[in-house]
């Protein structure tokens, strides 16, 4: 087999990567969160569940590394076990924003008589800030896990549609679309085959600020009481309930603010550093 040109395309965009200390520790801190949530029952020392009311408030020690809540819960167990909703519900997210956006894009953007009604349809959304429309369709739905995804979902499939629209309208007037069309393919053979292809880089960029947006989104409805059940550990929920306590326990509120913050800064990362590998006018600063 022969090995792979220094010259070629993937060497010199793994150089770039590699040569790009803010991609490098997005990844490091993404891939140290997902690991977290991943090996949740294996690294926490304790139940997320188990209430221990006389240790109640105990700040940070060996026994509990981030301290206790007012329930005598483990927060270090907690926070890990939180990551573990805010994943599942990021990438039920993207999945469902990616597969609408790009649906309603392709449609508005290659189809000239689709194009205005589904164009006011995407700006009547955006009209709207991202978490009171997340808001209103989660009260709309329910809260639930599920509801929570679909709402969320729905809410910033938009922002990819836009992207996806504006990339088809010039694509299919190149030639290569024309000579597609004059030699009589089906029309969803040159959607996927021709011009969802060439569309794969911008999506995977956005895709990447969805997820860190979703994650931000999910814990301000936990925060707010309109997310997933309180049953489950959230970084939002913990940050509610330790509003009460901020005075007195102030790492009640600390580590499921950090976790959020080293979460959504590491999706940012990677998101800022593939949208410059991908895009030719920003290569040269990388």
């Amino acid at each position: 087999m022969m090995l792979l040109s220094l010259s070629s395309p993937v060497a010199k965009g793994f150089r770039r990567l590699v040569g790009n200390r803010a991609i490098l520790l997005g990844i490091v801190i993404l891939a140290v969160v997902v690991l977290a949530a991943l090996l949740a029952p294996l690294i926490t020392p304790y139940s997320p569940a188990k209430l221990s009311i006389v240790n109640r408030l105990k700040p940070p020690s060996g026994a509990h590394f981030f301290g206790t809540d007012e329930f005598g819960r483990d927060i270090f167990t907690r926070a890990i076990f939180a990551g573990r909703v805010s994943l599942l519900v990021s990438l039920g997210v993207v999945v469902i924003a990616t597969v609408l956006g790009v649906f309603l894009g392709l449609l508005a953007g290659y189809f000239r008589r689709l194009d205005a009604p589904i164009s006011r349809l995407l700006d009547a959304m955006m009209s709207f800030p991202d978490i009171l429309l997340a808001i209103a369709l989660v009260a709309a739905l329910g809260p639930s896990l599920v509801n929570v995804i679909l709402a969320l979902g729905i809410t910033y499939a938009p922002r990819l549609a836009r992207i996806v629209r504006g990339s088809t309208l010039v694509l299919r007037e190149l030639p290569y679309i024309e000579a597609a069309v004059a030699l009589g393919l089906p029309t969803w053979q040159i959607l996927l085959r021709h011009v969802l292809l060439n569309l794969a880089s911008p999506i995977l960029v956005q895709a990447t600020f969805i997820f860190a947006s979703a994650m931000l989104a999910e814990a301000s409805l936990s925060f707010l009481g309109v997310g997933v059940s309180s049953d489950m550990p959230t970084w939002g929920t913990m940050l509610a309930s330790g509003r009460e306590f901020m005075n007195n326990a102030p790492w009640l509120m600390l580590f499921p603010g950090l976790a959020i913050v080293f979460a959504v800064l590491s999706l940012q990362l990677v998101g800022d550093g593939l949208r410059d590998l991908v895009d030719p006018r920003l290569a040269k600063e990388v």
